[in-house]
């Protein structure tokens, strides 16, 4: 195969602005190394206008009995309830995904600049969506950033954690949006949420990414 080098575009447009989200869509040639071109190829992906990027927060605490207990949200996602037709699915779904189960997360946006920024989106992510109160500097970060699906969106996920007090949440606000409206929260055991995921039951792939290291993060 030939080492490609880069690409020619041949058109490039965004269709559906003004939303939540967008697709751009472009028409590309990719150089080769001996510099010819290969055919014209369409490349369709998401954009977000608000940010580029997200950060997913693991927000727990140990109870009386040592456990750690992470904080699980369930929220609307109406791409999952609308975008699933069931004449459509390879394996039936168990259910149809009026709320889907997370952990708390939210868009970095432009001011947000570095791991500074990182950590303070999400002590501003862990108010808004959870009612618990996080001093950035002590949000820790998991790891090196993912591609949650690098076909269909350039943007990269931060897996971030911090340890709360319970005892001092208060009802979230949320950003306003009536999406957030009739969100749950709970906490559950690390290990249970773990269970979950390998049972299918908590199907995110980010949580469970992030489960996991901060499992292995708690062990040292």
């Amino acid at each position: 195969m030939s080492e490609i080098t880069g690409y020619d575009i041949e058109s490039d447009e965004r269709v559906g602005e003004g939303g939540f989200l967008c697709v751009r869509r472009m028409r590309l040639r990719a150089r080769r190394a001996d510099g010819s071109c290969t055919a014209v190829f369409l490349s369709d992906y998401v954009e977000r206008p608000r940010g580029l990027d997200a950060v997913v927060v693991g927000l727990w605490h140990r109870d009386v009995a040592g456990q750690v207990q992470v904080l699980l949200r369930e929220g609307q996602r109406p791409a999952l309830y609308f975008g699933r037709p069931p004449e459509r699915q390879v394996v039936p779904d168990r259910r149809r995904y009026l709320l889907f189960t997370e952990l708390v997360a939210g868009i970095l946006e432009e001011q947000d600049r570095g791991e500074e920024g990182v950590r303070a989106r999400a002590a501003a992510e862990a108010w808004e969506e959870a009612g618990l109160r996080v001093d950035p500097a002590r949000v820790q970060i998991l790891g090196g950033a993912v591609f949650p699906s690098p076909g269909m969106t350039p943007e990269r996920f931060f897996l971030t954690a911090a340890e709360v007090d319970p005892g001092e949440a208060v009802p979230p606000k949320g950003d306003g949006s009536p999406m957030e409206e009739g969100a749950r929260l709970r906490f559950v055991p690390l290990t249970e949420a773990l269970r979950m995921c390998e049972q299918g039951e908590l199907e995110d792939a980010k949580t469970e990414l992030l489960l996991r290291r901060l499992r292995d993060a708690l062990q040292g």
